[in-house]
């Protein structure tokens, strides 16, 4: 079974997948598998760019956990998609060094349910959780994941609304 750990910069993807490779499991980082399909350098937005569509169409699935901001995309088994509140993912990615920009975009795409919505539309609800990681520590992120995969939860879909961030000019 392969697993999908996808979610907005600054959610938690790496803290969590590392925290599952040392319970066990093979996780694997998208960056190590897009390689050959970086079609260039994003300079205004401060991004690769890849070609998504060829990159997914290619994949060979594996069993273990794909991490990534794009792994969503992929022909996984079940989607897990880590989510944070706007104003604290805001936090997080200044704290990382994020161009105010990049902050402000990443925020949005939070607010606006990006990920989330691009995984439904490759993937059934049924298999799509969604995890609010604002207040919850990265080991009980990754505990809730595994009870998830293990099918010894309910869909811990917590169908979060973030559209009161919407409209917000800065995120300082």
């Amino acid at each position: 079974m392969m697993i999908a750990l996808s979610g907005t910069p600054g959610c938690g993807k790496s803290t969590v997948a590392a925290i599952l490779r040392e319970r066990g499991w093979t996780v694997v980082r998208q960056n190590e598998t897009t390689g050959p399909y970086r079609l260039g350098d994003d300079h205004d937005r401060d991004t690769v760019v890849i070609d998504e569509e060829l990159w997914a169409e290619e994949f060979t699935p594996f069993e273990g956990i794909i991490e990534g901001h794009l792994t969503h995309l992929l022909p996984a088994d079940c989607v897990v998609v880590l989510r944070c509140r706007p104003d604290i993912l805001a936090r997080r990615l200044r704290t990382r060094g994020y161009a105010p920009e990049k902050v402000a975009e990443n925020a949005e795409a939070e607010a606006l349910d990006v990920i989330l919505v691009e995984a439904l539309e490759v993937h059934p609800e049924s298999r799509v959780c969604e995890i609010d990681t604002t207040e919850m520590s990265p080991e009980a992120t990754a505990g809730v994941i595994e009870a998830f995969i293990h099918g010894e939860s309910p869909k811990p879909c917590t169908h979060v609304d973030w559209s009161a961030y919407l409209g917000i000019t800065t995120w300082e």
